[in-house]
């Protein structure tokens, strides 16, 4: 399903969609994705609960304005905002990697309220960042002037080590298509020059505060944040709990999706009786 919707937001359209009915749940991507890597999931999850996905500014069909920043801070007061907009007061929510730290900033620096969390292969704990996402943003004017070709060459290869089974042609299309053109081209290079591990400094002492039910998934051959930090955030959030997926790396969605439903579903029916498989 497209995102059909738009929020005007301090100069920024912000797509969005929602799909089913019942409790609410929101889906949040990461980087260098969109709320395309959530569709499927959500088109499972919609039998027993509305489900929200949208698009960060600066990725996927949101908007990508040059002059907007599009920093994890930014992306978590967004967030907060949105949550209100859409007239949220605690929804479920399930995010990875970006999406962990936009969803925890958005709780614990913007007074968001979620009935629980689930935090998929995330960003959230220093350090993050591969070798390549570091080049770039020391060097992210340039690679913005590369030719297309190679833009798309260099895009393909650093999104498909964030694979553990590999990926298919249309999966890799559905990833790589929001930053094909001039506009999107611009728009990767610039969010990897804002990413900050300062972001999520201001996270880490603050995640013994949260009280709601948390569930920690993660890709077990997960290359890019290595899962020895699933472990790392369940001692800092009280009461957390875990699932390490094996066969699956940082794109879990794709790796092993069969596993990655079925731990949702699980989890949220644990937190949610009222919503049961039908």
């Amino acid at each position: 399903m497209q995102l059909d919707r738009s929020f005007s937001w301090h100069g920024r359209e912000v797509a969005w969609t929602k799909t089913g009915t019942g409790p609410a749940l929101v889906l949040c991507h990461g980087t260098p994705w969109s709320a395309a890597l959530w569709h499927p999931f959500a088109e499972a999850l919609a039998a027993d609960f509305t489900v929200y996905r949208w698009d960060m500014p600066g990725y996927g069909s949101s908007s990508k304005h040059p002059d907007h920043p599009v920093d994890l801070g930014v992306q978590g007061e967004l967030l907060a905002d949105l949550l209100e907009h859409w007239e949220l007061d605690s929804p479920h929510v399930i995010a990875h990697d970006y999406g962990g730290a936009v969803s925890l900033r958005a709780m614990l620096l913007h007074e968001a309220r979620y009935s629980s969390l689930c935090l998929v292969d995330v960003v959230a704990l220093r350090p993050w960042g591969s070798p390549f996402f570091t080049l770039v943003k020391e060097n992210a004017h340039v690679f913005a002037q590369l030719p297309a070709s190679v833009h798309r060459g260099a895009l393909e290869a650093y999104i498909a080590g964030a694979s553990h089974r590999g990926l298919r042609e249309d999966e890799m299309h559905t990833l790589i298509a929001p930053w094909l053109d001039e506009e999107g081209q611009a728009a990767f290079y610039r969010q990897i020059a804002q990413a900050d591990e300062r972001f999520t400094a201001e996270l880490e002492p603050l995640l013994d505060r949260i009280d709601i039910p948390t569930h920690i998934v993660w890709g077990a051959d997960d290359t890019w944040i290595p899962v020895d930090r699933a472990e790392r955030l369940r001692q800092a959030i009280p009461g957390a709990t875990t699932k390490i997926v094996s066969g699956a790396g940082h794109l879990i969605h794709y790796d092993a999706p069969v596993a990655l439903a079925t731990e949702l579903r699980s989890w949220l029916t644990s937190v949610e009786p009222a919503a049961r498989p039908r």
